[in-house]
């Protein structure tokens, strides 16, 4: 029997479509990037949204208003706050980026990552 179990859902789906992207606000990034996400998961009602999101080599300025968890599945990554604090991540990784995180982050290398986020409340 193919398929997954229902409300089960399988990162792996061929079938979900990516969305290609390109950054290229120099007031957001150091250069233009192309991104491309996989939403495998959205639930609107609630805020929550995953899936897979690769990308280029590029440096962001970030003001999150939300939290995500990322799993790095490739490459290598540096968050550094508003006060300069930074730390790296790398292949096997996983880590919460929360709202209110304000700084930069920056793709060492090629990113593949697996996302969750969840919005703040809409109600």
């Amino acid at each position: 029997m193919p398929g997954s179990p229902r409300h089960v859902l399988d990162f792996s789906d061929t079938a979900v479509d990516g969305k290609q992207s390109t950054v290229s606000d120099p007031a957001v990034v150091d250069r233009p990037y192309t991104a491309r996400s996989w939403r495998h998961f959205e639930r609107p009602e609630s805020g929550a949204l995953a899936g897979i999101w690769e990308a280029e080599p590029h440096l962001e300025r970030v003001d999150c208003d939300y939290d995500e968890l990322c799993h790095l599945l490739a490459g290598r990554v540096r968050l550094t706050d508003a006060d300069g604090v930074s730390q790296e991540f790398g292949p096997g990784d996983s880590f919460v980026v929360a709202a209110g995180f304000a700084g930069t982050w920056e793709n060492l290398t090629p990113v593949r990552k697996v996302f969750f986020i969840l919005q703040p409340d809409r109600g």
